[in-house]
């Protein structure tokens, strides 16, 4: 006997042999048993997803005979050894009327398919006229078929196939039960594979399979002529490496080695890895689309460890690779490559333009050209519950600048920081002191003008008179006021801290107070601004409120809301930053619920804010011109637009 393919030696030939589209199987499945059958049914999708194999177990439904020969024969369940089943098996049924409408188009085939619809089936229940690539039909055959498809005799059923339903005209369409059959996802296509292979003996590596499936594009045909083809190409059997030169498709590992120079950001590896590549002569513009995948796989990684496939059999690698960059630069990497895949058609060649899309994405990193991340981030969903692992402890190494002013972070910055500013707070009024330097001379401080809560013990133990500088609130998201230090100017050490009585009147009612030597919530709150982060980091920081301080380690509480924004590049900026100010403290940032009645420096900024916008309303209310205004023309003051005095300097 002749070789069969298994396309056809494994077409099912029953509803419950059917892989996937359950949709459509059950619904055919309940009409069958409950009697409820159209006369026209109407299969879409793409090539290979069983629209025929569907039209053909639907025929041998109706038409089996092993449970009687009138119509309570019908079944969902066809026996497939009675005469009519295994005359539609094996193709010549004569009354199954298969028509290939991409030949027969014209007219007069229509007319003369219909001129034997009016009479009986000659051997089976029911007469079945199975049409593929239906919408390949002229107009005219449309129209001479509308009529006989909206009222055929009760003998005959309609059963439509195409893959282009929208050149199907409406009124076709609107008579016929329509069923879109899905493309088959890679992890159905890869069972099924394994399956079929086991069964016939032949040896494979579930890897190959993987390269089948994707090859396949979600046609189980396409994935079952592909592995008849790679069993004839691997001589009996099927494995990784001669499906890959079967196919063409490139080794992953090249693809891993190019993002494995990514993250070491190393740019001469970058371009030799693409120098090797090129004597492949691959498909650059596939190898993009390859490394935004992997980026894609990597993000996932970082997130939800667990989704992660193993497609490639790459799954630890990929779990090592996520743990060397960070969340920002993943996502914008991967900005990048979809950018860079539009780009190609307009580069000189393809290489070029892979080439320089690798190295837009080392230009634009976050911290600059030269440096990895120092710390891996920690995986989401494995570690300790902040996500922060032990990687708080540990400096970086490749001295990043961090967000700031870069002098007071570099190794050469202590001796500078020690410097202090030459700072005179009664020459430098808060701003939003009365104009009058003689007015605020006599006047205590206001709670939104309270300077930070520590002076500095001199050696012998002694006090200075004066605080450290005068400033306004902190405000997240926003600059320093002008009358007040540059935020990245350094900040001589403290060698002890303590609060000031009249800071504590200035927080948040209930705030954790500082003690003797610790750093407290209240000095957080005091001293956020002179920090100089900025950008993600300081957006962090600002939903922070301080847990505990033991000297040692400083535990920061996290708004859960901010939690993906964590990483441990964020947590050394912070922790340096403190350092300048000399509070040199491990640092520990734990997401959690917020204590109701504490707040963070963002809630501070938004609350000072509103009370500042409140009070310019009030002004403007009181202001005679306003009310004049309001009077003689029937105004009404815009709230939405008022901004405080002040909002300009503090913008």
């Amino acid at each position: 006997m002749s070789y069969q393919v298994l396309a056809r030696k494994w077409r099912p030939r029953t509803f419950h042999e059917l892989v996937g589209q359950e949709h459509v199987q059950r619904a055919l499945v309940n009409a069958l048993d409950q009697g409820r059958l159209h006369h026209a049914y109407l299969f879409t999708g793409t090539r290979g997803v069983g629209k025929t194999t569907l039209a053909r177990i639907l025929a041998k439904c109706l038409n089996c005979t092993a449970n009687g020969q009138g119509d309570a024969g019908v079944t969902s369940t066809p026996c497939g050894e009675c005469d009519s089943c295994r005359s539609i098996d094996e193709g010549r049924f004569v009354d199954l009327i298969e028509v290939d409408a991409a030949s027969r188009t014209k007219v007069e085939d229509t007319r003369e398919l219909l001129d034997n619809v009016q009479y009986a089936p000659t051997q089976g229940r029911y007469k079945v006229y199975l049409i593929d690539e239906v919408h390949m039909l002229s107009t005219s055959s449309f129209n001479a078929l509308l009529k006989t498809l909206e009222e055929p005799p009760p003998h005959v059923k309609f059963l439509l196939a195409t893959t282009d339903p929208q050149k199907l005209p409406p009124t076709v369409l609107s008579r016929c039960l329509q069923f879109t059959l899905k493309h088959m996802p890679p992890e159905r296509i890869v069972g099924h594979l394994a399956k079929v292979l086991e069964a016939e003996g032949v040896p494979f590596e579930e890897s190959a399979l993987w390269l089948l499936g994707k090859a396949a594009e979600g046609s189980m045909r396409d994935a079952m002529s592909l592995t008849d083809q790679a069993i004839a190409f691997g001589q009996g059997e099927v494995h990784h490496a001669d499906v890959a030169a079967m196919l063409g498709t490139l080794d992953h590992r090249h693809v891993l080695a190019l993002v494995d120079a990514l993250a070491a950001v190393d740019a001469p590896r970058l371009l030799a890895e693409v120098a090797a590549l090129a004597e492949q002569g691959p498909d650059f513009a596939a190898v993009l689309d390859d490394i935004t995948g992997v980026l894609h796989r990597l993000a996932i990684a970082q997130m939800v460890p667990d989704a992660v496939d193993n497609g490639h059999g790459d799954r630890e690698a990929l779990l090592q690779l996520a743990a060397r960059f960070t969340a920002e630069d993943i996502q914008l990497y991967y900005q990048i490559g979809i950018q860079g895949r539009g780009d190609m058609e307009h580069a000189p060649d393809l290489r070029t333009a892979l080439e320089m899309t690798l190295l837009r994405m080392l230009a634009f990193r976050p911290q600059g050209v030269p440096r990895p991340a120092q710390t891996p981030l920690p995986l989401r969903g494995q570690g300790d519950p902040g996500g922060a692992g032990s990687g708080g402890e540990t400096p970086p190494q490749g001295g990043s600048v961090p967000e700031g002013n870069p002098s007071s972070r570099s190794p050469q910055a202590p001796s500078e920081a020690r410097q202090a500013p030459d700072e005179t707070p009664a020459a430098s009024p808060p701003p939003t002191a009365p104009p009058a330097p003689t007015a605020e001379a006599v006047s205590p401080p206001s709670p939104d003008d309270v300077p930070p809560p520590w002076v500095e013990r001199e050696e012998n133990g002694a006090e200075a008179s004066a605080p450290v500088a005068s400033r306004g609130e902190p405000e997240p998201g926003m600059a320093a006021p002008s009358a007040s230090p540059d935020p990245g100017t350094p900040v001589p050490p403290v060698t002890r801290m303590v609060p000031e009585a009249a800071s504590a009147g200035a927080q948040a009612p209930d705030a954790p107070a500082a003690t003797e030597g610790r750093f407290g919530h209240a000095d957080w709150l005091a001293c956020f601004d002179s920090l100089g982060l900025g950008g993600l980091t300081r957006n962090l920081a600002a939903h922070c409120v301080i847990e505990a301080d033991d000297g040692e380690l400083l535990t920061l509480r996290l708004d859960p809301s901010q939690e993906a924004m964590q990483a441990e590049v964020h947590e050394t900026r912070i922790r340096e930053a403190l350092a300048a100010i000399g509070v040199e403290r491990r640092l520990a940032l734990e997401p959690g619920a917020m204590p109701p009645e504490v707040e963070t420096p963002r809630q501070q900024a938004d609350r000072l804010a509103a009370q500042r916008h409140a009070e310019a309303i009030e002004a403007l209310s009181r202001d005679p011109h306003v009310q004049k205004l309001q009077q003689a023309f029937g105004a009404r003051l815009i709230e939405s637009t008022v901004k405080p005095a002040d909002a300009e300097a503090r913008g």
